[in-house]
C-alpha cells in the first residue's frame, strides 16, 4: 500500500456548550452574508427574531463595560483569547520576535518517543519547532510545527520530498493543535480521529517521505484566518529547511489539507508569491479538498443546519485577529465567547448544531451580516485575487450541504483566469463521505508533484 496506489460528558455541560454557540453566533456579523429570512422560519425579518438582539440585551448585563456606549474591544478581545495549557512551549510569547526573520526558530525539542506513538511506523526523528511569523497584520507572532523524519530511504533520487499535512485542527483552544498530542502521545492526550484518518502522515512517513505537521493556527488559535494560516505554514516549510538543510534545504514539499486543513493549504499557495517568493521554486503541489472558499456562500449553507456550531466558532476564531467582529456581539455573546468555549475542540463545540442555529440570535442587530463590519471583514479575507504559486488538486463532495462544491469549483475557475496550473476532481458523498472518497486521488497526485513529474492542468476542460 502506498501513496500513490491509494492514489458532554453531562447535560450541564451540554447545555452550556449550547448557549455559547448560540451566543457565538454573533461574531458572524463579520464574515457572511446575511441567512435568508424563510430559514427554518428564524430568519431576521421573522417574529421568532425580530426583537431578540434588544431583547437579549435588556434582560442579560454586559460582559464587559462598555465606554461611553460603544464596547471595550480590547477587554473583549483579551476575554476571548485562548487560556495558557502550561507548556511554555506553546504558551509562552518571545520577547525578541521583532529581532528575528520569518521561519527563523526560536526553540525546538525532540518528540520522537510521543510522536512515534501516533505515526505508528518507522520514526527515525520527530522534532517540534517553534519559529517566528507574523498574525493577519503582518505582525510579529509565533507558531510551532512538528518535523517527522521517517527511517526509511526516501523514495526519490536525491533530496527527500516532504509532505506538509495540514490537519483539520477545527479548534479554539490550544490542546486542540496537533503539535499537543504529538508532543504527549495518545495516551497521554485526547485522540484526534484526523491524526490517523485518513492515515496521511503514517503513510507518508512509511514511503520515506518526510512529514511537516503545522499548528496553524497560531499563538491566538485564529481559527479559519487565512492570512495567520498561510503565513504559519510558510514559515514552517522555512523552518523546517534551516533545521534541516543539508537533508531537507532543497527538498520539495508538497501541502495537503481537507476542510479546515484546506483554508490553510488554499491560503499558502495564494499567498506564498507575496509573504514567501523564494519558497516558490520548492513548493510542489497543493491538494485541498472540502475547501470553505468562499465564506458568503458558507453563510448561507451552515448556519440553520447541523453545521451551524462549526462555522459560528470558526467567526470566533477570526474575531481575535479582527476585534472589530467582537463588537457585534450582544451581551449574552460576551458571557458565553468568554467561557470555557474559548478553549474547546470540535468534538465539543459542534455538538449544539444539531438545534440548527441561527445567526441572528446572538448578534447585535438582525441585520449585522450586511452591515459595514461584515463587509469589512469579508474583503479583507478574500483571496479572490491571488494567484497561487504551485499547482492545485481542489476536490469536494458533490452531494456536500455544508461546504458545497460551487465553491470548490469557483476557486478552480478563479485559479485558472489568473494563470494558475489546477484541477477539479468532484467526488461522491457529502462532507464525511467526501473526504474518504476523494482521499487516494489527493494523495496518488500529491506523489506525483513530490516525485517531479509536472502536473496535469485541468483549467482547458
Amino acid at each position: 500500500m502506498t501513496m500513490r496506489s491509494l492514489g458532554q460528558r453531562t447535560a450541564g455541560r451540554l447545555a452550556a456548550c449550547t448557549v455559547a454557540i448560540v451566543a457565538a453566533a454573533a461574531l458572524c456579523g463579520g464574515t457572511a452574508a446575511a441567512e435568508p429570512p424563510e430559514t427554518a422560519g428564524v430568519g431576521p425579518n421573522s417574529p421568532v427574531m425580530g426583537d431578540l438582539p434588544g431583547l437579549l440585551n435588556a434582560v442579560i448585563p454586559a460582559a464587559i463595560p462598555a465606554v461611553s456606549g460603544v464596547p471595550d474591544l480590547a477587554a473583549l478581545r483579551a476575554a476571548v483569547l485562548p487560556t495558557p495549557i502550561g507548556d511554555p512551549f506553546f504558551d509562552e510569547w518571545p520577547a525578541d520576535l521583532d529581532a528575528r526573520r520569518p521561519g527563523e526558530v526560536i526553540a525546538a525539542r525532540d518528540v520522537t518517543g510521543a510522536a512515534g506513538q501516533t505515526v505508528l511506523t518507522g520514526v527515525r526523528q520527530a522534532t517540534q519547532v517553534k519559529y517566528r511569523t507574523a498574525d493577519s497584520a503582518g505582525r510579529p507572532s509565533f507558531a510551532t510545527a512538528t518535523l517527522v523524519v521517517p527511517a526509511a530511504p526516501s523514495p526519490v533520487p536525491g533530496r527527500r520530498p516532504v509532505v506538509v499535512n495540514n490537519l483539520p485542527i477545527d479548534g479554539l483552544g490550544r490542546t486542540c493543535n496537533p503539535g499537543y498530542r504529538l508532543a504527549r502521545g495518545p495516551l497521554n492526550s485526547p485522540i484526534e480521529p484526523t491524526d490517523f484518518l485518513p492515515p496521511i502522515t503514517q503513510l507518508a512517513v512509511h514511503q520515506g517521505y518526510a512529514v511537516l505537521i503545522p499548528d496553524y493556527q497560531g499563538p491566538w488559535m485564529a481559527y479559519a484566518e487565512p492570512y495567520v494560516e498561510a503565513h504559519a505554514v510558510l514559515d514552517a516549510i522555512r523552518a523546517a529547511r534551516h533545521s534541516f538543510p543539508n537533508e531537507l534545504g532543497e527538498s520539495r514539499f508538497g501541502m495537503i489539507g481537507y476542510s479546515g486543513g484546506a483554508i490553510a493549504t488554499a491560503a499558502a499557495a495564494r499567498l506564498a508569491g507575496r509573504y514567501a517568493p523564494e519558497l516558490a521554486p520548492v513548493l510542489a503541489g497543493a491538494a485541498l479538498g472540502g475547501v470553505p472558499a468562499d465564506y458568503q456562500l458558507l453563510s448561507r449553507s451552515m448556519p440553520g443546519s447541523i453545521a451551524s456550531a462549526v462555522f459560528l466558532a470558526a467567526v470566533l476564531g477570526i474575531g481575535r485577529e479582527r476585534p472589530e467582529i467582537l463588537g457585534e456581539m450582544n451581551h449574552l455573546a460576551q458571557w458565553v465567547a468568554a467561557s470555557p468555549l474559548k478553549d474547546t475542540c470540535i468534538n465539543t463545540f459542534a455538538l449544539p448544531g444539531i438545534l440548527m442555529l441561527p445567526v441572528a440570535v446572538a448578534a447585535n442587530s438582525t441585520s449585522a451580516l450586511q452591515g459595514v463590519v461584515a463587509q469589512h471583514v469579508l474583503r479583507e479575507t478574500d483571496l479572490a485575487g491571488m494567484k497561487s504559486v504551485t499547482p492545485m488538486l481542489i476536490y469536494n463532495g458533490d452531494l456536500d450541504p455544508w461546504i458545497p462544491p460551487e465553491g470548490a469549483r469557483a476557486l478552480h475557475r478563479q485559479q485558472c483566469a489568473l494563470g494558475a496550473t489546477s484541477a477539479y476532481l468532484g467526488v461522491f458523498g457529502e462532507h464525511v463521505v467526501g473526504a474518504v472518497t476523494g482521499f487516494p486521488g489527493a494523495v496518488s497526485w500529491l506523489a506525483d508533484r513530490l516525485q517531479g513529474y509536472p502536473a496535469p492542468n485541468g483549467c482547458a476542460n
